[in-house]
């Protein structure tokens, strides 16, 4: 059971009373006759094959109150593609299988590329970027929630308490973050959000000043979890990352458009646990190296926009100032594991913090060789504009990609 504390600057819902799900989703079936809702599901063809997804579909088929449900399929062939609709079948809901690499999908993705809108990269940002474009243009859902597809403990109360927050015709909520302890199989787990990202904002605190944007970030108890929620005009003028910075991307937009009391955070879930990332610490251009630099470039171009003045120096001192920091956090979280019987090694800790303090360096020399990089996907506002029937021709894409291959 969680506390009642509110920290930061925004505001926290909490799970005070395990509340049953049966009444969550009683209250939502009536909120949808006002607020229709919908959920967007990025995945891979190879996530279908896993213990996570069929578990998933299992508890989405008794969901009531869905009026969509938008699946994007990333790597997938024509047979995969043939074997996802068939898996997704049994879904009592309205739901669309994008066919990403599909040759429909891909002829949009060309035309957009001509006016160079299109993102310039594959993965997960690219694959949200596409369903979110879906979602504007069929217009079913108001509201919308959105979560990974590599749940291992997945339960539908997960998304009954996501969504509440911008279902509710009650409160004025526009986006909302979901959060969670991350502890499965006696282990604390979620090293990026722990060993980096929380450091690193009390770093660049120390260096850049108490800006307000790192207060809001920090005001996040899981600024990496990939669930959220959102009306649908969010969608409209988001202007997301494309790579593993994707969910600091999206908190970063929130703060552009909305004042903070139409933002919240969530508890979710009481045990959370999904695929976990290599750590690759002789690859940084692959799993939790990679993302510790997409994740901390992603903040410094937002920093930047804010006015903040960087060159190598600055890079040197917030990663001398982050390393300090991040080693207390070490053992911090070492007494946190012992008081409840947890495991913890700190070899493996404190290796991680000595990587992501090289790769805040690499984060930084990219971000000052590359002054002129355009890293986020145009918002939708922008591509509608230069392209006035995409939304169309998304549609029919879709709706032919299923109508042809789903047969049988």
């Amino acid at each position: 059971m969680g506390d009642f504390y509110q920290n930061g600057i925004i505001t926290t819902l909490h799970n005070l009373s395990d509340r049953p799900v049966e009444a969550l989703e009683s209250e939502l079936l009536e909120f949808s006759k006002q607020r229709p809702m919908g959920l967007i599901l990025p995945c891979l063809y190879s996530e279908l094959e896993t213990e996570a997804m069929p578990n998933i579909l299992e508890h989405l088929k008794q969901v009531p109150y869905l009026s969509q449900i938008v699946i994007g399929l990333d790597r997938a062939d024509e047979q995969q593609y043939r074997d996802a609709l068939k898996f997704f079948s049994d879904l009592p809901q309205n739901t669309k299988v994008l066919w990403n690499d599909g040759p429909r999908l891909r002829a949009v993705d060309e035309t957009l590329q001509s006016h160079q809108l299109s993102p310039d990269q594959p993965g997960k940002g690219r694959n949200v970027w596409f369903c979110m474009g879906y979602v504007l243009a069929s217009g079913v859902a108001e509201s919308v929630a959105m979560h990974d597809c590599d749940i291992l403990t997945y339960d539908r109360s997960l998304l009954a308490r996501l969504i509440y927050p911008v279902a509710n015709p009650n409160f004025n909520y526009e986006f909302c973050k979901g959060f969670y302890a991350r502890v499965a199989d006696g282990k604390i787990n979620g090293r990026v959000s722990r060993l980096l990202v929380t450091p690193l904002l009390r770093a660049l605190k120390k260096v850049c000043g108490p800006l307000d944007y790192l207060e809001y970030l920090d005001s996040y108890r899981y600024p990496l979890a990939g669930e959220f929620s959102f009306r649908r005009d969010v969608i409209n003028d988001i202007r997301i990352p494309s790579d593993w910075g994707l969910e600091i991307g999206v908190l970063s937009e929130m703060t552009r458009n909305y004042s903070n009391n139409r933002l919240c955070q969530v508890d979710i879930a009481d045990i959370y646990d999904h695929k976990h990332q290599d750590i690759s610490l002789d690859n940084e251009n692959a799993g939790l190296s990679k993302m510790s630099i997409d994740i901390t470039k992603a903040v410094f171009r937002k920093l930047a926009t804010n006015g903040i003045v960087f060159n190598q120096e600055t890079f040197r001192t917030i990663k001398a100032t982050y390393f300090r920091i991040a080693l207390d956090f070490v053992e911090t979280y070492r007494n946190d594991a012992l008081i409840n019987g947890l495991k913890l090694d700190v070899h493996h800790e404190e290796q991680a913090v000595e990587l992501f303090a090289q790769n805040i360096m690499k984060a930084g020399t990219h971000f000052l060789d590359h002054p002129m990089e355009t890293p986020f996907v145009p918002s939708w506002n922008r591509v509608i504009s230069a392209c006035p029937d995409v939304q169309q021709m998304i549609l029919e894409a879709v709706e032919a990609d299923m109508s042809e291959f789903g047969e049988g």
